[in-house]
């Protein structure tokens, strides 16, 4: 038997064949971002002109340490952290809507099967005698149902655009949580080590200072030295030994710290960063790059940047309201009295048509959603461009604090080295009499400070390490 399609259907057939050509409106391309070129602002001046080059950044930047207790800590990190598990599995769910959105393009089937046995009401059969029942009537059905949107007017790819560029800013906010991890936990292991060589700087001062405590009771003893002097030399012991709790308390919270990042529990933190006894150390200088390659590696603003793609898809979307929706529609399928006559070729039955359906008595609201969307794109773009300028803060802050520290510890360096030989030398000159004992300690207060002062510079150069380390956005792709 042949059968020939109804003229309606031709000109549906036709639609669909004009649908596949046809562009619903179109959402805004993203603007590019104000890419920075050359050098960065904050270019390292004095003794800190050889810390950086303009070599492409490096996503491994921890390996510069040669450290292979933190490229350890790093890979358990990546393996273990909790926020890390959560981000995959909201990507996987960001992609699964995904493909719930491209599903669009496809028809959409059913399929169906009833027998049901039904009895009329006496009252509306006609013919039926006073006082009979209407008879009971039993009824088989069997059919497969399919309809297709046809989408003149960018609905459905809009909306694919829109789940797609959300799928692309959820890959974006996985990867600036690898940043994040790689460098929080580079940092606690570097806290860790440096409140451990703050506590020996601590140990060596009060060992020094307990030397000198004991000479001043020998002296006193023996006639030659004073109360004040035993006094003065016991204060200052104590003054020191009072910095080692605090220090003790940094590094128990740096190893917790490191403990969260690495996915276990305090009681088992890293011993190797527990024993470490100084910062991880650079022996080369760090490779920043240029402003626009910071930009293109960035994974927040290409975060930004697909969370605004998607804003501008939903857009398209809630102005293809203002169309109405076409859908084909078509059924086939059996249905009979009894069950054994499903396959008989007078119960076959089918349709095809089309569905039109437009909600333009309610046009304001259409417009009012697309208002909406119209104002959120605007809050993208704003977000985007706060993004990039945000950016381009945080790596100048690290460049500058990082230069500056290095010229600080400089500085400190020799003042801590001037510091040591006139404590010496003050010792001289109180052994041969030509000075009193409270030069002597004041020269070892003056030391005792600078030691501690350095060592804490020491810290702050790994941590500002780490913070353009950080601000260069290294890490993400080594998930």
């Amino acid at each position: 038997m042949t059968f020939r399609l109804p003229p309606l259907l031709t000109a549906c057939a036709a639609s669909a064949l004009l649908a596949a050509c046809a562009v619903g409106p179109k959402a805004p391309d993203a603007p590019l971002p104000p890419l920075a070129s050359g050098a960065f602002v904050s270019s390292p001046l004095g003794t800190a002109a050889g810390a950086t080059t303009s070599a492409e950044a490096r996503s491994d930047w921890w390996r510069l340490y040669a450290d292979p207790t933190l490229d350890s800590l790093i890979e358990q990190a990546f393996a273990q952290n909790n926020e890390l598990e959560a981000a995959v599995a909201n990507l996987r769910a960001v992609r699964a809507s995904l493909s719930e959105a491209r599903s669009g393009l496809f028809p959409t089937t059913g399929a169906s099967a009833s027998a049901t046995r039904s009895r009329a009401s006496a009252a509306t059969t006609p013919g039926l005698p006073a006082g009979q029942e209407a008879p009971e009537v039993d009824a088989y059905s069997v059919g497969l149902d399919a309809s297709y949107e046809i989408d003149l007017f960018g609905r459905v790819a809009s909306t694919i655009r829109a789940a797609n560029a959300d799928a692309d800013a959820q890959a974006a906010a996985l990867d600036v949580i690898r940043v994040t991890v790689a460098a929080e936990t580079a940092r606690a292991y570097a806290d860790a080590c440096s409140a451990n060589a703050q506590i020996a700087v601590a140990e060596r001062t009060i060992g020094l200072q307990q030397n000198t405590a004991d000479l001043t009771q020998r002296l006193l003893e023996g006639g030659a030295g004073t109360g004040l002097d035993t006094a003065r030399a016991r204060s200052l012991l104590a003054s020191t030994r009072a910095q080692l709790p605090s220090l003790r308390a940094q590094r128990d919270g740096a190893l917790y710290r490191l403990a969260t990042l690495t996915g276990v529990t305090p009681a088992e933190a890293s011993q190797a960063a527990r024993s470490c006894q100084r910062p991880p150390q650079l022996s080369q200088p760090i490779p920043v790059g240029d402003g626009a390659a910071l930009l293109a590696r960035r994974p927040d603003i290409r975060q930004a940047e697909r969370a605004l793609a998607g804003a501008a898809a939903r857009v398209n979307v809630a102005t293809a309201a203002l169309f109405p929706t076409i859908s084909l529609g078509g059924s086939i399928g059996s249905t009979a009295l009894e069950a054994g006559d499903l396959s008989d070729d007078t119960s076959y039955r089918f349709s095809f048509g089309p569905l039109i359906s437009w909600s333009f008595p309610n046009i304001l609201a259409a417009r009012a959603r697309i208002e909406a969307a119209d104002a959120r794109t605007d809050a993208a773009l704003a977000t985007f461009d706060q993004t990039v300028l945000l950016a381009l803060q945080e790596t100048e802050t690290a460049l500058t604090n990082y230069a500056n520290e290095l010229d600080r510890r400089a500085a400190l360096t020799e003042a801590r080295d001037q510091a040591a030989n006139a404590a010496r030398l003050a010792r001289l000159r109180f052994d041969a009499g030509a000075d009193s004992f409270l030069t002597v300690l004041d020269a070892q207060r003056t030391e005792a400070a600078a030691e501690a002062t350095l060592a804490q510079s020491d810290a702050l150069v790994t941590t500002y390490q780490i913070a353009l380390f950080k601000a260069l956005a290294g890490g993400w792709d080594q998930g």
